[in-house]
């Protein structure tokens, strides 16, 4: 493919960590929310405890990528991060498998210290590989954000069917397994890197250290002057990491082992959703008092880029119920069982869409091996091992499935398709981004919010019979297949966009910051999208299933709206960036 063969060991060391994270994320809120009788029982817990424990997880693992990227920048290398992080993820998912409430915190504990090391690190090695050749950067990243959606797509299957048929240990263990293979992997391959990741000079550091006091970075041809961190923003940045923190803690908390940290209310609110919503008064007091000192270009795109954030949040919002309220949906009011012709057909395109992908990753695999094998030997066998497993399970599934005369479809079947439809639907955006009908940043803002809305308004008219308070039905699973194609789609409008945007808008010298800013976004995202979906079940006795979804149907086509609407002011403050 006309890159060098360190990209694909990035690939494959990527495949297996959203292998395994995606993996133990499609299982979880099923596992605990599910029955405590059974020939596979759950935890029986409530949804809110379950879905405020996830949205807790999914907020710090944006958050720690941060922190991560420092210490790798700074500190240890990013290859000595990468393999710490996989390290502790293989602890994590191994505590899971042992299903007792302690090892399950103390998992989570270490999959998200370990994705802060992990996470920022692996395009960080990209970054540094493809320096000096940058037209072959966007390639480079396409080729490995396919390696996520692999990861993604292998996961949800097989740790999915695991953790329904055969038990839910057996899921989260071989989300671990395929952890630590990824790290084993990376680490005997490291000598195809070189010098790259290397951990950083001190000197380096030193010499950074002593120009960055100087730095004047130029925007536009203006001399732009730094806009230095005084006490009030100290103050602020302060109370308002006080704030949220209380909130993450104290919410899980309080659902799950009705444990209040700070048991008081303010104002009528219970203490979790005082706190949240300080903190996001502090944050916006922190934008309010810091933008306005900086040069009018700066300041302009500045404001821009936070428009864009606020959006992000609300589309995280609604999108995340992928990973919470969708899979007890899935359970709880579809139609799931297949007989005669269509579960036959079921069990072809399941074959079709499990194998194919499959045979594809393998004769990557196969072309590295031919370019590689010399030079990195190990690395290439434990890959085989890895992949030699991957067919043994998809050979086992499939038979078992071709076995039985009905198919009930896994509950986690259905979350593959968002990465389906990725992997078909992502190279049609590309040509459209490419050619000259490549909407403005403002309109595809609009569009993803809209059109991923128009999947939640499917599943508000399936549900519009659905009796108040009714605990199943029986809805066909179109409407969910439906569902995750708009969503999917409103993903690709707006998902890639915010980071191209990051760089386009920010001066190079706070790209960092805003990066954690934009990550702070999408994390802010993910712990509404769990809280509120966690009142899916006191939403649907009060004002019925419908009403759920029309809440994540309204709000998004709302705020898509005012993006459009906002396109000739967005346009004056990004000043010519496109």
């Amino acid at each position: 493919m006309g890159h060098p063969a360190g990209l694909f060991v990035l690939f494959f060391t990527e495949m297996w960590e959203r292998f395994s994270y995606y993996g133990m994320r499609a299982i979880l809120v099923i596992f605990l929310t599910g029955a405590i009788t059974g020939e596979n029982p759950g935890w029986g817990w409530e949804k809110p405890a379950a879905l405020s424990l996830l949205g807790t997880y999914a907020m710090f693992v944006y958050l720690t990528p941060i922190v991560g990227g420092w210490l790798a920048d700074n500190k240890i290398g990013y290859r000595s991060a990468v393999v710490v992080g996989a390290l502790l993820m293989t602890l994590g998912h191994a505590s899971m498998a042992i299903e007792t409430p302690t090892f399950l915190y103390i998992g989570i504990f270490f999959l998200i210290i370990g994705n802060g090391f992990f996470k920022p690190n692996m395009t960080s090695i990209i970054s540094k590989m493809y320096e000096g050749h940058d037209e072959k950067k966007d390639g480079a990243y396409n080729i490995f954000y396919m390696g996520v959606n692999a990861g993604a797509f292998l996961g949800i299957m097989l740790c999915g069917w695991l953790g329904e048929n055969v038990g839910w240990s057996y899921g989260f263990g071989l989300a671990g397994i395929f952890m630590l293979l990824g790290m084993i992997q990376f680490y005997f391959a490291q000598p195809l890197f070189g010098n790259i990741g290397e951990k950083p000079k001190n000197e380096k550091k030193d010499m950074i250290d002593t120009l960055q006091e100087d730095l004047i970075s130029k925007t536009e041809g203006v001399k732009e002057k730094l806009n230095r961190f005084v006490s009030i923003d100290y103050i602020l940045i302060g109370a308002f990491i006080i704030s949220a923190l209380i909130f993450i803690v104290n919410d899980p908390l309080s659902k799950i082992g009705d444990i209040n940290t700070l048991n008081f209310s303010v104002f009528g609110l219970e203490n979790s959703l005082f706190f949240a919503l300080l903190a996001a008064i502090l944050f916006i007091l922190i934008l309010i008092v810091r933008i306005p000192r900086y040069d009018k270009i700066v300041r302009d795109r500045m404001i821009a880029f936070t428009i864009f954030c606020i959006f992000t949040i609300f589309f995280w919002a609604a999108f995340e119920q992928a990973a919470g309220s969708l899979p007890l949906y899935t359970r709880d009011y579809t139609d799931r069982v297949l007989e005669g012709n269509w579960a036959t057909i079921f069990k072809i395109i399941d074959a079709v869409v499990t194998i194919v992908p499959i045979a594809i990753i393998t004769y990557v695999l196969i072309s590295l091996f031919r370019k590689t094998f010399n030079r990195i030997s190990l690395s290439n066998i434990v890959l085989a091992i890895s992949f030699i497993i991957v067919w043994g399970l998809v050979v086992y599934k499939l038979w078992i499935n071709f076995s039985a005369e009905a198919k009930e479809v896994e509950i986690t079947w259905f979350a593959i398709l968002n990465s389906l439809f990725i992997i078909i639907f992502a190279p049609l955006f590309t040509k459209w981004w490419d050619s000259k009908y490549n909407p403005p940043a403002s309109v595809k803002y609009g569009l993803g919010l809209i059109v991923m809305a128009i999947g939640f308004g499917l599943l508000a008219f399936a549900t519009r019979n659905v009796p108040l308070g009714a605990e199943s039905a029986k809805l066909s699973m179109v409407w969910l297949v439906l569902a995750y194609l708009f969503h999917t789609l409103g993903e690709l409008f707006l998902s890639p966009m915010g980071l191209s945007y990051l760089s386009k808008l920010v001066p190079a010298r706070m790209i960092a910051f805003m990066f954690g800013v934009y990550y702070l976004a999408i994390a802010i995202g993910n712990k509404m999208a769990h809280y509120v979906g966690g009142d899916i079940e006191k939403i649907t006795e009060e004002s019925g299933l419908s009403y759920f979804f029309l809440i994540f149907t309204v709000i998004p086509i709302g705020l898509g709206l005012i993006s459009f609407a906002l396109h000739p002011l967005l346009k004056r403050l990004m000043h010519g960036v496109k």
